[in-house]
């Protein structure tokens, strides 16, 4: 990560300074604690840069650590493209990845503590019968009715659970705190539930497996977290977090902290309906280019660099808020304006035919970038037959348009001054061929005799341009809030992907996956890092030139 990107201040990092203050810590050891239960998105991104950019400012450590307790909706692909994230946005942990499951026997022996304290028990009550004796938000819960049980008791079933000897659903361990708490978590949580699923770490060493609020505080406490940091939907866990910590023997107390997750117009950011995006095929795959994913948007074009700086410009607060996707955009589009190659490539081609241009071909030299000479130049084919964009083509046209209009003028982009003398219609009457003649005294410069040609277009050599399929992405959504429709799926974007088959300037053979290059008037594309080869290139639109969503919300 660039040492130039400004370090930012939030409520957070003032408490991080005051607890060095104090004295509280003489340093800090933050986490990303991601479960590998699907891909990373954009949300993550805003906690990733959080904690590791803590970690690295401070001069303090990191882990990345799985929280891998649901054997049954966790997989190693999971796990490998987490690691991929968190790489390619720039950061490094610190020591080993950690994994919850590194801690199952700690775990079981800190459960073992709380049954022989008092503080748990089995319970064989049914799911339905737990909800039911839960209470409400009004209503206080009741007591199961084997919340009694002798210690001896609990220990002996928690015992045969571990073994395998009771079935899926039959038995779980609770804690044993406040069935009248006004916080709903904290009226006897399972602790941990039978589950008969091999572990992608542990095999299938434990049927058993605890639940999130029990590992997720004993986790930071192992691993000595100053600075546990998380999403405002857990602060009433904050209680639970506190109340494992208090009565289990271990020495590091960790203090949670909650911040305000990242809601994004025109996504969805609930992993179970991205899951459903994936498995319903609505989508190709975790990365397609239109999901909110972190290898979504990095197979569209978007930076590393482009999405720390959206994180760092929407800031971290207790204020939940809805992020215009405009405001991401805007990121990528300054980004790219400034570092991505300029380059020619036609998605909708009409011909044009030079009737004077004589030679075979012409290389001319044109700027990869128009204000960074240090960025060099390439070599362009000019030859008597081109491709320009069909909409850059009129019949006739008022003096606002200032394209190609039959009998007027046009500089074609790094080239030369033409002029359309003539157009061939098919039988339907579209324009198939425009003829023209060129200027051969204007390649860099103005008509000597004084005319005024306003308008410039790009175009490509129709001889020596390359095949490229032109994938057009937008927005999958058709309204800012989808997770708020009754049925999200039904507001899916049918125009979410365009693809043309259009021609692309030979240069762009040799793009790399994922460069980013600006087409010359038609918006930011890169390579696609799947899909393209030398022998079919294929280019995602990462963003327009400009946001075309506001003029149609206007």
């Amino acid at each position: 990560m660039s040492e130039s990107e400004a370090r930012p201040s939030n409520f957070i990092r003032q408490i991080i300074d005051a607890d060095l203050a104090s004295g509280k810590h003489t340093s800090v050891h933050t986490r990303f604690p991601p479960e590998p239960n699907g891909y990373l998105h954009i949300g993550h991104a805003k906690s990733i840069c959080l904690n590791f950019g803590i970690a690295q400012d401070y001069q303090g450590q990191c882990n990345l650590r799985f929280d891998d307790t649901n054997p049954e909706k966790e997989d190693i692909e999971y796990v490998e493209s987490i690691k991929n994230d968190v790489n390619w946005l720039g950061f490094k942990w610190d020591g080993e990845i950690c994994y919850s499951s590194d801690y199952f026997d700690k775990l079981y022996g800190f459960a073992i503590e709380l049954i022989n304290k008092g503080l748990a028990y089995i319970d064989e009550l049914s799911p339905e019968q737990m909800r039911e004796y839960r209470g409400t938000l009004t209503e206080p819960g009741k007591h199961s009715p084997y919340r009694d049980r002798s210690v001896e008791e609990n220990l002996e079933l928690f015992e045969k659970m571990k073994n395998g000897e009771v079935e899926e659903g039959k038995m779980c361990l609770r804690a044993k705190i406040d069935m009248a708490s006004p916080f709903m978590v904290m009226r006897d949580p399972v602790l941990y539930r039978v589950r008969f699923a091999t572990h992608h770490q542990t095999g299938d060493k434990w049927c058993i497996y605890p639940m999130y609020d029990f590992t997720h505080c004993i986790s930071d406490a192992l691993e000595g977290i100053t600075h546990s940091i998380c999403t405002l939907e857990f602060m009433d866990n904050r209680r639970l977090y506190d109340w494992v910590l208090e009565n289990i023997t271990i020495d590091c107390q960790p203090h949670q902290y909650e911040f305000s997750r990242l809601n994004l117009e025109y996504t969805v950011m609930s992993k179970r309906k991205l899951n459903q995006l994936v498995t319903e095929k609505l989508v190709d795959g975790w990365d397609d280019p239109r999901m909110p994913t972190i290898s979504g948007l990095r197979r569209r074009g978007f930076t590393s660099a482009s999405i720390r700086e959206f994180c760092k410009r929407i800031g971290v607060t207790k204020q939940d808020n809805t992020i215009e996707m405009s405001s991401l955009e805007s990121c990528i589009r300054d980004d790219l304006n400034e570092n991505a190659p300029r380059a020619m490539a036609v998605l909708d081609p009409i011909k044009v035919v030079i009737e004077n241009f004589d030679a075979d071909v012409e290389m001319l030299e044109v700027a990869n970038h128009p204000n960074k000479p240090e960025m060099g130049s390439r070599q362009v084919p000019f030859t008597r037959e081109l491709y320009i964009e069909a909409e850059d083509f009129r019949e006739e046209a008022n003096k606002k348009y200032k394209r190609l209009v039959l009998g007027k003028e046009v500089r074609l982009r790094g080239a030369y001054v033409i002029k359309a003398e003539r157009i061939e219609k098919d039988e339907a009457g579209n324009v198939t061929t425009i003829y023209c003649t060129y200027d051969n005294e204007t390649l860099g410069q103005n008509p000597t005799d004084g005319r005024k040609v306003k308008g410039v277009i790009h175009w490509v050599s129709a001889d020596a341009g390359v095949p490229a399929e032109i994938r057009l992405y937008d927005r999958l959504f058709t309204v800012p809030n989808p997770g708020a429709a009754d049925d999200f799926v039904s507001v899916i974007n049918p125009e979410s992907l365009t693809v043309m088959n259009g021609f692309v300037e030979p240069s762009l053979v040799e793009a790399e996956a994922e460069q980013a290059y600006q087409f010359e008037r038609m918006g930011y594309f890169c390579a696609d890092n799947k899909d393209s080869s030398k022998e079919k290139l294929v280019f995602n639109r990462t963003v327009g030139l400009r946001d075309t969503w506001a003029k149609i919300a206007d």
